[in-house]
């Protein structure tokens, strides 16, 4: 469209209404930069009292070739700010370009002596290297493996070799102090069952109680198995059973459970991770009829010995999806550290620190974001959970503007949780099935970041960060902007 405007405007009235009347076409026009916050965003923000400056957005087209579109919408970009959990595509995207999808962790198992009539003459060694699907069902298959060998009894130890990565002493407690929360499990080279159990409650009207299981057992480990029943609503009934996690001997629950409730499952991250590893093997390993002569403890796996064989992981692209779609911080942890001796040439050196990971991520996104990446990128660690993490809206939509040409590109997107269907996402208000986005949430931080694809068929780069102490209440926000971008703007 072609407007010629007069030469003069001798009434600067008339050119006021004039310009007033051009604005929306300038606004609506296919491609045209949106330069205030949509109306249903202002809205979501005066509802949740924040004021516009807590947001961080951008909003752009992705399209394939070489040449994109700008920006349709642009709002405080430039300002790094914190992405909670939005910083594991970072991570993610950073793993599969640099290992591809089919890469795999391997946990090499050693013997320390031969095998005679069932009975190894020697010590089992496991060796890590920070494999995060080490769950209980994969712990049980690798020593279901070890009898199928024939090994029914160990006369020495279990040695687990942890020297894959060198790491500082830190505690779950450190972030929030909630270090019963799964969220704050710590990262191990030898990760097993994510040092969590899960306590499964079921009512029992009947007898005025509550049944409580436990699972995965762990050796040396006692649980309450009943807790009495309460009436009323099912509100905070977490808090409402008075866990006590002092004693690493003794799971105790001594408050009431509402019969409401119904069954609920309840993961827990153990009180002492540091002897994790030994209860849990040491379980499984008495419950398939084993039999062990010495301990399970650490040590590192004597020079020269070969593996009896290794224990694979399922592909990267699996593991990204378990991370995305339901914001695994431990996991994320995992696939960070392992980064450094993943990629270097010597994959069989030890002692990887989480400050080799950190200049990893930092070299790889130098070199998809240039200069951007000293100002508006701060890397953390691999997951998010950090109160120092940074990253500005623009450089984060240019990541996935890449990202979407990226050969990589189906496992990524594959791996975000869908609007309304899973994952985090599962009870969004925005389109059923129109937006994959990561989400993210820390006290003062929401966060969501990803694509949208739109009502005509385009398919948009939506990144939208809230920064503020009432971010807690601004998920609609991000919401309202999502649909936005899924409505077209609108236009």
């Amino acid at each position: 469209m072609h407007l010629a405007l007069p030469r003069r405007c001798r009434r600067p009235v008339f050119a006021a209404l004039l310009i007033v009347a051009l604005a929306p076409l300038a606004k609506t026009a296919l491609g045209a930069e949106v330069q205030s916050l949509p109306a249903e965003v202002q809205a979501a923000l005066r509802r949740a009292k924040l004021p516009e400056s807590a947001l961080s957005a951008v909003v752009q087209e992705v399209r394939n070739g070489p040449e994109q579109s700008p920006p349709l919408l642009r709002w405080n970009e430039a300002q790094p700010v914190n992405p909670a959990s939005v910083f594991k595509l970072l991570t993610t995207f950073a793993a599969l370009d640099l290992l591809g999808p089919a890469w795999t962790w391997s946990t090499p198992v050693y013997f320390g002596g031969p095998v005679r009539e069932g009975v190894l003459e020697g010590s089992l060694y496991l060796r890590g290297s920070g494999d995060p699907t080490l769950v209980m069902e994969r712990v049980w298959l690798m020593l279901r493996h070890l009898q199928q060998l024939g090994v029914r009894e160990i006369r020495g130890d279990i040695v687990l070799d942890r020297s894959a990565w060198s790491l500082p002493a830190s505690s779950p407690a450190d972030f929030d102090g909630e270090s019963s929360r799964p969220y704050n499990v710590r990262p191990d080279p030898l990760l097993l069952n994510l040092k969590a159990f899960t306590l499964t409650l079921r009512p029992d009207p009947a007898h005025g109680i509550a049944s409580v299981s436990m699972e995965p057992l762990l050796a040396g480990v006692a649980a309450d198995t009943s807790v009495p029943l309460a009436a009323g609503p099912c509100e905070d009934w977490r808090t409402a059973l008075k866990p006590d996690w002092s004693d690493p001997g003794k799971v105790r629950l001594t408050g009431r459970y509402p019969a409401s409730c119904g069954e609920q499952p309840w993961p827990v991250a153990y009180s002492d991770p540091a002897s994790f590893n030994a209860r849990l093997l040491a379980q499984t390993w008495f419950e398939l009829g084993g039999r062990l002569g010495g301990k399970v403890l650490d040590g590192t796996v004597p020079a020269g010995l070969k593996p009896a064989w290794e224990q694979r992981s399922p592909p990267l692209a699996e593991v990204v999806r378990d991370i995305n779609k339901f914001s695994n911080n431990v996991m994320a942890e995992q696939l960070f550290l392992s980064l450094p001796g993943a990629t270097r040439a010597d994959a069989s050196l030890s002692g990887s620190r989480p400050e080799d990971a950190r200049a990893l991520l930092q070299r790889w996104l130098q070199a998809r974001l240039g200069d951007a990446v000293q100002r508006e990128v701060v890397v953390a660690n691999g997951s998010g959970l950090s109160r120092d993490s940074r990253v500005s809206a623009q450089a984060l939509a240019l990541l996935l503007a890449q990202a979407w040409q990226s050969p990589v590109m189906p496992e990524l997107i594959s791996s975000l949780p869908v609007s309304g269907m899973d994952g985090t996402l599962r009870r969004s208000s925005t389109t059923l099935g129109r937006a994959h986005l990561k989400t993210g949430s820390l006290r003062d931080v929401n966060a969501v970041a990803g694509f949208v694809l739109s009502n005509s068929g385009r398919r948009y780069v939506v990144v939208a960060m809230l920064n503020h102490p009432l971010a807690g209440a601004g998920r609609p926000v991000l919401d309202a902007l999502a649909q936005w971008a899924i409505d077209d703007a609108k236009r």
